[in-house]
């Protein structure tokens, strides 16, 4: 190479440029063998005298940019940076606000980031109350968009006759009460950043016809519009319900349901994550405790005791409102059984009732579940970590009337 001029060795380089004019350039994109990457240039200087220059590859490729926006922006979240930090618009909550470190939970965690990284189309699955508006909100934050806005919409709160114009806005004079100079839509405002469609499930028919145009075409219509409009957007969707389900109902389209779901992400329930709880109840305590202005500090053993056999159908929701109770009615430092909800108290109660035998199956109708869980309910696989023949599996999903997608 030595005796050429560097744009016969290098590709798209400015190398030349930089000796001309003297002047550095950072974090520059260069198309090199393929790929985007960034790099510095810089001149040479000695005696006033530019004799040559100098170029640093920063990031191989725009992966390798996208990787470390996401991790900078993971720490920004942290507690330590919070003052220096800004909040993006919209957005409450980050992935610190996911607490535990339980396999499944730091699993989630480590999925949350890869996804980020891209513009994907992410479907979030689970119960209620198990935290995927906090995964939305931590997508958008650890993802190139995160300086735009974050837009949450609750697809089941909006009345269907308006769901429409929520979403996509109206035109003036669009319809009788229209507001003069009409109205934007949720979309709109969400253009350039992440919108997220909660309770997708609840959708009305009509409009998933509209969502799907927007996902494929990246354009919508506003109500009362003669031309479609482009957007640029990140779709974030999350259900509790079966959409599998709905759409053999025919209450849910199978071709959204394929745009939505590029990329899935489960929320573990409470009751397959119990070593959590410690951690959790320590964050809520704290919480509320700031939240209702009062001095509580420790929990009874008693009631730990309870939290830990409780099944918690309503999920870290519904704990997050037992601590909530417990430190309102609180008369010390310390959350006690008088403090909590009565339903918590006549569940020990009946739990106390019961004999042996009763226990001894309500504990292997647990076992048995979280096992069909655990293996997408492929009862070969449950059956065979549980040590047990396929014919005695379906005896005891028989005998405990484990009814649904068990079956």
């Amino acid at each position: 190479m030595i005796g050429e001029h560097v744009t016969d060795v290098i590709e798209n380089t400015r190398m030349h440029l930089i000796v001309q004019a003297g002047k550095s350039e950072t974090a520059d994109l260069q198309f090199l063998r393929g790929n985007l990457l960034v790099a510095n240039r810089m001149p040479i200087i000695e005696n006033n005298e530019i004799i040559g220059a100098i170029g640093i590859i920063v990031f191989r490729d725009l992966a390798d940019w996208k990787s470390m926006n996401s991790h900078i922006n993971e720490l920004l979240t942290n507690p330590i940076f919070k003052e220096e930090w800004k909040s993006t618009e919209g957005v409450k909550y980050s992935i610190n606000n996911l607490i535990g470190n339980s396999r499944k939970i730091e699993e989630l965690k480590t999925r949350i980031k890869r996804v980020a990284m891209g513009d994907i189309s992410v479907l979030i699955r689970g119960e209620s109350g198990t935290g995927k508006e906090i995964i939305a909100h931590s997508i958008h934050q650890l993802s190139g968009r995160s300086e735009k806005t974050f837009v949450k919409v609750n697809c089941g709160s909006i009345p269907e006759h308006l769901i429409e114009s929520e979403l996509f806005g109206y035109e003036e004079g669009a319809f009788t009460g229209a507001k003069k100079g009409g109205k934007i839509g949720k979309f709109q405002l969400a253009d350039g950043g992440t919108i997220f469609l909660d309770e997708i499930g609840d959708m009305p028919l009509h409009m998933q016809v509209k969502l799907l145009r927007v996902l494929q075409e990246k354009e919508y219509e506003a109500v009362g519009s003669l031309y479609p409009k482009k957007i640029n957007v990140r779709v974030i969707a999350a259900t509790n319900r079966p959409l599998e389900k709905l759409i053999e109902q025919k209450q849910f389209r199978e071709d959204l349901f394929y745009r939505i779901n590029a990329v899935q992400l489960f929320t573990p329930p409470l009751r397959d994550r119990t070593e959590d709880i410690p951690l959790l109840l320590e964050y809520l305590l704290k919480r509320s405790t700031a939240k209702i202005g009062k001095r509580v500090t420790s929990i009874h053993p008693e009631v730990l005791s309870l939290i830990e056999q409780y099944d918690w159908p309503g999920n870290i929701r519904e704990l997050e409102n037992v601590i909530d109770a417990g430190v309102h009615f609180s008369s010390n430092e310390e959350i006690r059984m008088t403090d909590i909800p009565e339903y918590l108290k006549n569940y020990k109660l009946k739990t106390q009732e019961k004999n042996l035998k009763e226990i001894l199956e309500e504990t292997e109708k647990k076992i048995i579940e979280n096992a069909l869980k655990r293996f997408n309910f492929d009862k070969n696989r449950a059956a065979e970590a549980l040590g047990i023949g396929n014919s005695t599996l379906y005896d005891k999903i028989k005998k405990h009337q484990i009814s649904g997608q068990y079956s």
